[in-house]
């Protein structure tokens, strides 16, 4: 991928005063700040505090006007709920942040917790599938997982109905994580309420998300890249050709995951997706034993850590700023795309094309998606 790996470069100082939280959750509410263009903006200004001064010119520059940063006091109305409900912000950079989260390209910079912080550090492997699933699915689910968590794993899912469920019910003992798409607050869905306050009590509750927010269909393929992130590796039980547990597949493979997958009937669509995994070269899984085989298998070779030095970009005219903009819409279509096919097809240098990403970006012209994907915003389709 051409975005920066974060995990190659020096992590940002973590906030360690309550002024310099309040900064780094000011900078990352504010609007169009994303993930990416917060660690960008943190990198290139040095501090949040920084950073929030100079974003109304950044938004401006991007043709934004009259940019508002996010309120002190809708911050401070967040860690104060944030208390209320007993939970803990945890912070890029610091010891309770996982190390597994820092290996992606996109991280949360902060998220909130609640329940068993020392889960973050044990071997983790995610179970995902279909809000549907079968009554065998549902079997299937609850093995592996109460299988998996006896060896030692954590298991992580997404507190939805079906597989996600059932895997978290035979994981409570052992330990389970529960990646939430609203906030850690919000009890979604809301047959899941009691599951829900186990999880908090015996496991771990996490969000990005602010307190208080309901999920929305947008907030479920950012929650997946986290659920994938977590974890050694993502097995699929059962998924739909178009499901949002391919989503979190794909995420895995962007981030070097294992990928498993459970074979079912070729006449149940509910185990379309699952086939099509293993057809592409996913890990066939039968049992716990097929799992920890796979986990076993000895890993490519790291890459050095340090990144090669890169020269300053270019000066950019207005006029080929202009010209770049109109490509890179005209080569977004409905589907998303991934940003380093995108700059093959544009065959312009990198460090030329991502500026001007971050600029559409902040200018609502397009979005960045999960597993670095790049997607036209809806104000300019």
């Amino acid at each position: 991928m051409t975005e920066e790996h974060l995990s190659s470069f020096h992590p940002p100082l973590p906030p360690t005063t309550e002024d310099t939280l309040v900064a780094w959750l000011r900078l990352l509410r504010s609007r169009r700040v994303g993930v990416t263009t917060f660690f960008r903006l943190l990198k290139e200004h040095g501090t949040a505090e920084a950073a929030l001064k100079a974003l109304p010119e950044v938004a401006k520059a991007a043709g934004v006007q009259r940019y508002q940063v996010c309120p002190e006091g809708v911050v401070h109305a967040e860690l104060a709920a944030g208390r209320r409900a007993g939970a803990t912000l945890v912070r890029y950079g610091t010891p309770d942040y996982p190390a597994a989260l820092c290996d992606i390209p996109d991280p949360p910079p902060l998220f909130w917790a609640k329940g068993d912080l020392e889960l973050l550090r044990k071997p983790a492997i995610a179970l995902v599938g279909a809000r549907n699933a079968s009554s065998l699915g549902t079997r299937m689910a609850k093995s592996l997982a109460g299988q998996l968590g006896k060896e030692g794993h954590v298991i992580v899912s997404g507190l939805a109905r079906g597989v996600d469920t059932a895997a978290h019910h035979a994981a409570l003992e052992t330990g389970t994580i529960a990646v939430l798409a609203g906030g850690v607050d919000v009890l979604y869905p809301a047959e899941n309420a009691t599951l829900a306050e186990d999880i908090a009590r015996k496991g771990l509750r996490i969000s990005e998300q602010p307190m208080g927010l309901q999920p929305m269909a947008r907030h479920f393929p950012r929650r997946n890249r986290i659920i994938s992130g977590l974890s050694q590796a993502v097995v699929v039980v059962e998924a739909a050709a178009k499901s949002g547990s391919l989503i979190t597949a794909r995420n895995a493979l962007d981030q070097g995951r294992d990928v498993l997958a459970v074979p079912g009937h070729p006449f149940d669509a509910r185990a379309s997706g699952c086939n099509m995994l293993i057809r592409d070269g996913a890990t066939l899984v039968r049992g716990a034993k097929d799992v920890i085989e796979a986990l076993a298998r000895p890993s490519a070779p790291e890459l050095p850590l340090e990144p090669p030095v890169k020269a300053p970009p270019p000066a950019r005219s207005l006029q080929d700023t202009a010209a770049l903009h109109s490509e890179i819409l005209a080569r977004i279509g409905p589907s998303p795309v991934a940003e380093d096919q995108l700059i093959r097809d544009i065959a312009a240098p990198a460090q030329r094309v991502a500026p001007v990403l971050v600029d559409m970006e902040m200018n609502g012209l397009i979005e960045r998606q999960a597993g670095g994907l790049l997607a036209r915003a809806e104000a300019a389709k």
